[in-house]
């Protein structure tokens, strides 16, 4: 992994990354009440950074956290990152706590708190072509998915137990359905069609895979929303996996066995060829 970016903000103020400190009894580091959004960006511009923004803002409501910034405020912060960091290709990582308390309570601070805003930057990877390898593992998170909370020990653990097996990511399930990734979405291919599993708590909503759906439909690929079991999942004709940071991969193994011939499949290297298009389409 790269190293981040030098510039970051925390709470009102540049400074160099080396030098941001929170108070330990901020609740983010107490107890993971925060969230986060990660913005990809390409040429100095963000990318799908509306959908990002509407979900940053959606988890902030949902944790009950008020809006530090509001809208024009994020962008802002956005713009100022990449700024700062020399533009180009980068993810723009934003976190936001419910902020330090007197001392350690699980209930909310009795009086209000100001939240901590924290920002930094990181160089973009380089897309993936060559497919990953993946392994199931059964999804311990906790039931509210669908919020981009920081509370990520699952998550770890998992992408960690699919490093010790020699994978790139894991594929979690759920009473032998498959939610998601330990930190990307699924989505199979099955004749022209792709498969995702319907928006609940179970899973994070994902814009990468919004944005990857719609320039499939652009192909002439269409897609189901349906749940899918692991069964469906080895079968499948070709397995993606969408993230903000990644874009779209192919997967060409799961749990030991090559998905199609084990090499990236032909809609997938359509669908990729097309989304690399519109990372930098002006």
């Amino acid at each position: 992994m790269a190293e981040p970016l030098p510039v970051a903000y925390l709470n009102g103020e540049f400074l160099p990354l080396e030098t941001a400190r929170i108070s330990p009894l901020d609740r983010g580091f107490l107890f993971g009440d925060a969230i986060y959004e990660v913005i990809p960006v390409y040429g100095g511009r963000p990318l799908l950074l509306d959908a990002h923004l509407a979900r940053l803002v959606n988890s902030l409501r949902a944790l009950s956290i008020r809006d530090p910034l509001q809208e024009r405020g994020w962008r802002q912060l956005v713009a100022d990152l990449i700024q700062r960091n020399g533009s180009g290709d980068m993810g723009v990582y934003l976190q936001v706590s419910r902020g330090a308390d007197q001392g350690r309570d699980h209930a909310f601070p009795a009086t209000a708190i100001a939240a901590t805003v924290f920002g930094m930057a990181s160089p973009a990877p380089a897309p993936r072509t060559d497919g990953l390898r993946a392994v199931t593992l059964p999804d311990t998170r906790w039931g509210r998915c669908d919020i981009k909370a920081t509370a990520l020990l699952a998550n770890v653990l998992a992408r960690q137990a699919a490093t010790e097996a020699g994978a790139d990511e894991a594929i979690l399930t759920w009473q032998g359905e498959v939610t998601e990734g330990s930190s990307s979405s699924v989505i199979l291919i099955e004749g022209q069609e792709l498969i995702r599993r319907p928006n609940s708590e179970a899973i994070l909503p994902g814009t990468t895979t919004d944005l990857v759906v719609e320039l499939a439909r652009e192909a002439g690929l269409p897609c189901r929303e349906e749940s899918i079991t692991v069964e469906r999942l080895h079968g499948a004709d070709e397995v993606w996996l969408a993230s903000a940071m990644r874009g779209v991969s192919a997967v060409v193994n799961i749990d030991g066995r090559d998905i199609g011939d084990g090499s990236p499949g032909s809609a997938w290297r359509e669908v990729a060829s097309r989304f690399e298009d519109y990372k930098y389409a002006d």
